[in-house]
C-alpha cells in the first residue's frame, strides 16, 4: 500500500470514527444525566465521623460520575429537624437522608430492627445479615411501605453505655432515672424504671450540665469527648447493651431511587458500601486515643454490672415478645437476626475470642 493511499483511507476511518462519536454521543448522555439531590443529615457537623459519611458518599457520587450526580449535604437542622429525617425524604420533600433507624421506631418499631436493637448483632454480624443474610432486602420490604430505599451507611461499633451523674450500681438505682436514651433501648429500659428521653445530640451537653436530664448515651469516646459529657458527668458506663452494632442508614425516597438509571443506583450502592466501611474504619481508629484522653481528663470508667445486664437482657426479650405477637414487619425482621444471631455467636467465640482475649492480657501485662 503507497502512502498517499493510506493516508486516504485513514483519514475516511477517522472521519468516520468521529461521525461514530457523534451518532453515539446522545446515548453517552442519557446514561450519564445531570441529577442534583439533596441529602439532610440527622448529624451535626462537628461529629466528623457519622457525619462525614454522608459527605464521603456525595464525594464518590461526583467523582464516579465525573460530577453528573451531585449529592449536596446538609447537617441535621439546616433545612430538616435532625430527628424528621427519614419523615421528610418519605414524603418527598427531600431526596436522601443519612440517619438511624431506631429513630422512627415510634412510627413503627420495625424501623429499629436492622439498625440497632438490644442485644442483637455486632459491627461484623450485623453487616454480615445485611449483605450477605438478605438484610438488606427484607429492611427494604418493610421501608417500601413508608416510599423510602435504604442502604447501610455506616456503623460506629459496640458503643458505650453513656455518660452518668452518679454511679449505677444496683437495678434500684435505675428507678426514676431520666436519660436520653435513643429509640427502642428507652421501651426496654423503661421496664426497669428508667424514664427514657428523646433529645437530639446538639443539645445533650446542656441538658446533663442543668440535671434536666441524669444521663445520656450518645457513641462512644471520639464523639463523646467533642460533646465534653465528661465535664459534667463524671461515670462513663459500658457496653452499650442496646448498640452493639449500630447501623446507620442512608435512605432515599423510593420514587427518586428508582428513578435513577441503573449505572447510578449501582454507583449509589457501591458508594454506600464504602461509606458504611470506612466510618467503621475512623471509630477503631480514633477511640482508642479518645478514651485514654477522656480518663486522663478524669473520666470514671464502669462496666454495668452482670446484675443490670441480665435484667436488660430479660426485659429486653419481654418486649420481643410484645412486639412479635402485634407486629408481622417486625417479627419477620427479628426471627431472621435470631435465627442468625446464634450461629454467628457460635462461631465468634472460637477463634476471635480467645485471639482477642489472649492479646488484651498480653496488653494488660505490658508486653505490646
Amino acid at each position: 500500500m503507497d502512502r498517499r493511499s493510506f493516508l486516504t483511507k485513514a483519514a475516511v476511518g477517522g472521519t468516520a470514527a468521529a461521525a461514530g462519536s457523534v451518532l453515539a454521543a446522545p446515548a453517552i448522555a442519557q446514561e450519564a444525566p445531570k441529577v442534583t439531590w439533596r441529602l439532610t443529615s440527622s448529624f451535626p457537623k462537628s461529629l466528623d465521623t457519622i457525619y462525614g459519611g454522608a459527605e464521603t458518599l456525595s464525594k464518590m457520587v461526583s467523582e464516579a460520575t465525573g460530577g453528573n450526580f451531585q449529592i449536596q449535604v446538609f447537617a441535621g437542622g439546616e433545612i430538616v429537624p435532625p430527628l424528621e429525617a427519614a419523615n421528610e425524604v418519605s414524603a418527598g420533600n427531600v431526596e436522601a437522608c443519612h440517619t438511624v433507624g431506631y429513630y422512627y421506631w415510634g412510627k413503627d418499631p420495625s424501623f429499629a430492627v436492622a439498625a440497632a436493637v438490644p442485644f442483637s448483632l455486632s459491627a461484623r454480624g450485623i453487616n454480615a445479615w445485611h449483605y450477605h443474610g438478605g438484610g438488606i432486602d427484607l429492611y427494604n420490604e418493610f421501608l417500601a411501605q413508608h416510599n423510602l430505599f435504604g442502604l447501610p451507611g455506616g456503623n460506629t461499633g459496640v458503643q458505650m453505655g453513656g455518660w452518668f451523674r452518679k454511679e449505677i450500681n444496683t437495678l434500684a438505682d435505675l428507678t426514676g432515672l431520666k436519660m436520653r436514651v435513643g429509640g427502642f433501648a428507652g421501651k426496654v429500659l423503661e421496664k426497669l424504671g428508667v424514664v427514657p428521653q428523646q433529645i437530639p445530640g446538639g443539645e445533650l451537653y446542656q441538658a446533663l450540665e442543668k440535671g434536666t436530664i441524669d444521663a445520656a448515651e450518645w457513641v462512644g469516646p471520639y464523639d463523646d469527648e467533642k460533646l465534653g459529657f465528661f465535664k459534667v458527668a463524671p461515670y462513663y458506663y459500658y457496653p452499650g447493651w442496646w448498640e452493639g452494632g449500630p447501623t446507620v442508614h442512608f435512605m432515599f425516597n423510593k420514587s427518586a431511587w428508582e428513578g435513577l438509571t441503573p449505572a447510578y443506583q449501582s454507583v449509589l450502592r457501591t458508594a454506600c458500601q464504602a461509606a458504611d466501611a470506612d466510618m467503621l474504619q475512623k471509630y477503631d481508629w480514633l477511640n482508642p486515643v479518645a478514651i485514654k484522653s477522656l480518663v486522663a481528663q478524669g473520666t470514671q470508667l464502669r462496666p454495668f454490672s452482670p446484675e443490670i445486664l441480665d435484667a436488660c437482657f430479660t426485659a429486653a426479650n419481654a418486649v420481643y415478645a410484645e412486639m412479635e405477637a402485634s407486629n408481622a414487619s417486625f417479627k419477620k425482621l427479628w426471627d431472621s437476626i435470631k435465627a442468625f444471631r446464634t450461629e454467628y455467636y457460635t462461631w465468634a467465640q472460637i477463634a476471635e475470642y480467645n485471639f482477642d482475649t489472649f492479646m488484651m492480657i498480653q496488653q494488660n501485662a505490658g508486653k505490646l
